[in-house]
C-alpha cells in the first residue's frame, strides 16, 4: 500500500468522523421553542379542572392530583407505559411536578363526556414546552374527572 493512498483513506475516514459528528451534534439540540397556540376560554367547569390541576403538579402532590382522575383513570405520558387508576398515577407521579402554566386550545363536552386540548409551559406567558389531551367524563356528583391525561414534550429528541 502506498503512503499516498493510506493518507487518502485516513482523509475520507476523518470526513466521514466529522459529519457524522456534526449530525449527532446537530439532532441532539433542544428545537427551539414554537410560538403557544391561540388560548380559548373554558367555561367555568372545566376551568376548574386545570387550574386544580396546575395547582396539584405545582406544588408536587401526587395525591391530590390523583383524585383530579376518575378511579378507572389513565395517565399515558411521552416515554413511560399507561398508568392506570388512582393508586398506581399517585405511585407514578409521587415526587414529580414543578411549576407549570397550561392553557386550553380547544375543548368540547356534551352530557357525561368532554375533552381539553392544549399546552403547557412551566411558567404563564412563554412559548409551550409541550402540549396534552385530557379526555374527561363527569363524575356522579357532576363534577368533571379526567379519564386520560396524555402529554408530550415539543422537544424533539
Amino acid at each position: 500500500m502506498s503512503a499516498n493512498f493510506s493518507l487518502k483513506v485516513l482523509f475520507v475516514c476523518l470526513i466521514l468522523l466529522v459529519t457524522v459528528h456534526h449530525n449527532a451534534i446537530s439532532q441532539a439540540q433542544e428545537t427551539p421553542p414554537t410560538p403557544s397556540q391561540p388560548s380559548v376560554e373554558l367555561p367555568a367547569d372545566l376551568s376548574r379542572v386545570l387550574t386544580d390541576y396546575e395547582q396539584a403538579w405545582s406544588s408536587r402532590n401526587a395525591g391530590a392530583l390523583s383524585r383530579l382522575f376518575a378511579e378507572d383513570g389513565f395517565v399515558l405520558s411521552n416515554g413511560f407505559p399507561p398508568a392506570r387508576g388512582r393508586a398506581e398515577m399517585e405511585r407514578f407521579d409521587n415526587g414529580q411536578g414543578g411549576p407549570l402554566s397550561p392553557g386550553a386550545f380547544a375543548f368540547a363536552a356534551e352530557g357525561k363526556v368532554g375533552y381539553i386540548i392544549g399546552g403547557y409551559s412551566s411558567k404563564k406567558g412563554e412559548p409551550d414546552t409541550g402540549k396534552y389531551t385530557l379526555t374527561l367524563r363527569k363524575g356522579s356528583d357532576g363534577k368533571w374527572l379526567i379519564m386520560s391525561d396524555m402529554d408530550n414534550s415539543n422537544r424533539r429528541r
